[in-house]
């Protein structure tokens, strides 16, 4: 059984923001693979699927980020989830706009979602960095994270999270070289190829 979970804040306020990107590929593979009614469980909302043959649950923390690893700790005791089968989809400003990047445990990079998953269930999981850019300057971050997407990134976005959810078969079969190969091509091929700033193909 494999355990997908998307990073983001609760509620209508955050829904948009750009710290909220894994809400938005979570449920998007959610929708393209016909997971049941969300329900509240595990101080979250979680859903069920199967993906690439695979049971999978998918979950969405409603802890808030800084305290996600609570919602992925209760949900991987219940099921008996090993670390090695929990996929962690986030928003990552250390990568362009668009693009998106696979990682097996290592440094958190100052991500608050991330380091309360580490601290309370170990740190060898699977990442998929979503990429947003990165405003300029550390003192910016916290306002541009908790920020909407702008009306011209939200093309890309969307985008993005369809690719997540068309190749995520990969991630339930642990390729996760063909599935980072397979979202990068289909972006290449929606045109987001070459994103130098924000909400704008290259």
């Amino acid at each position: 059984m494999l355990l997908f979970v998307g990073l983001g804040n609760p509620g209508a306020k955050y829904a948009g923001n750009r710290h909220n990107i894994g809400f938005m590929a979570v449920d998007e593979i959610a929708r393209v693979h016909r997971a049941g009614p969300w329900r509240r469980r595990f101080q979250g909302e979680a859903t069920e699927a199967v993906i690439g043959g695979e049971r999978a649950i998918l979950l969405k923390p409603e802890t808030y980020m800084n305290e996600s690893g609570r919602a992925v700790g209760e949900a991987m005791r219940f099921f008996k989830i090993a670390l090695a089968d929990v996929i962690v989809f986030h928003d990552e400003l250390d990568l362009p706009p668009a693009k998106l990047r696979m990682k097996l445990g290592g440094g958190n990079a100052g991500h608050n979602g991330l380091r309360s998953i580490t601290a309370l269930c170990g740190n060898d999981y699977r990442r998929v960095r979503m990429g947003i850019g990165h405003p300029g300057a550390k003192e910016l971050v916290h306002a541009y994270v908790l920020n909407d997407f702008g009306k011209a990134e939200r093309d890309w976005v969307e985008d993005l999270c369809r690719a997540c959810a068309d190749h995520a078969d990969q991630l339930a079969e642990a390729d996760d070289v063909a599935f980072q190969n397979k979202v990068h091509l289909a972006m290449e091929g929606r045109g987001w190829g070459d994103v130098k700033t924000l909400g704008t193909k290259g």
